[in-house]
């Protein structure tokens, strides 16, 4: 699984870079439920994006933006193959610490086509209501 974004093209960095990152915040930022298309516009705005540009989740991992963490370790290194398992793992336990006893989703955005809008390794617990298939 490849996490590195495409980088853009040079003449057109800082035009892009701005608005992408102020529509991919607010994407993530907002109390409101995004709708599809948005959540579209957020995930390919942030593959524009160049590759080493902080994430929300970076911003969150520096203390730079308030955050309510649920599970929080040393394992943050993308590149472990073994981090997936870890995460999985670890998805089970919060989901039980939270009370999801009778079932969950995860999920993992991956690229512009999977509406992947932050560019760190995370997981989707997704849970607490009646689930439907196939998803989105």
């Amino acid at each position: 699984m490849d996490q590195t974004r495409n980088p853009s093209p040079s003449n057109n960095s800082s035009k892009i870079s701005s608005s992408s990152r102020l529509l991919v915040l607010q994407s993530h930022l907002s109390t409101q439920k995004p709708t599809m298309a948005s959540e579209k516009e957020a995930a390919l705005a942030a593959a524009a994006l160049p590759a080493d540009s902080p994430t929300i989740f970076d911003k969150i991992i520096n203390k730079e933006i308030p955050a309510n963490v649920v599970y929080e370790d040393d394992k943050a290194e993308e590149r472990h193959i073994e981090i997936l398992g870890r995460l999985l793992y670890t998805a089970k336990l919060v989901a039980k610490q939270e009370g999801l006893e009778d079932g969950f989703r995860l999920v993992i955005n991956d690229g512009p086509s999977g509406c992947q809008s932050v560019y760190h390794l995370h997981i989707h617990l997704l849970g607490g209501r009646q689930m439907n298939w196939p998803p989105g």
